[in-house]
């Protein structure tokens, strides 16, 4: 079994900085696309930044220019640098990856990080 835990949330004040980190646990499994969405009670879901195996990146147009995605993977660790937050950017994130095994693949999710912003 793939876990997915979510670390590095909390409170900070507008204009500063957080990096999340999102650690897969489990051997057997290959690890592709990875993602972090968020989530603001009664509003939609929303897709923050994903990343490639390979290294290439997609932002919401929210998010571009102030936070950064990045993987280890050696360390099957995913990572968001979040600089200059906002108050909006208040949200539960989660993680997310798809895991290969033996020719099939799961959609994994990680439990969530809060992360609050305050003005």
């Amino acid at each position: 079994q793939v876990t997915l835990v979510e670390s590095g949330g909390g409170l900070v004040q507008a204009g500063g900085s957080l990096r999340l980190s999102c650690a897969a646990s489990g051997t057997r499994y290959s690890i592709g696309v990875m993602r972090w969405t968020r989530q603001v009670p009664g509003k939609q879901h929303e897709e923050v930044a994903s990343i490639t195996g390979d290294g290439s990146t997609t932002y919401a147009d929210s998010v571009k220019g102030r936070f950064t995605i990045s993987r280890d993977n050696a360390k099957i660790t995913m990572y968001l640098l979040m600089n200059n937050l906002k108050p909006e950017d208040t949200a539960r994130y989660y993680c997310n990856a798809y895991a290969y095994r033996g020719g099939s693949r799961s959609d994994i999710w990680g439990q969530g990080t809060q992360v609050t912003v305050s003005s």
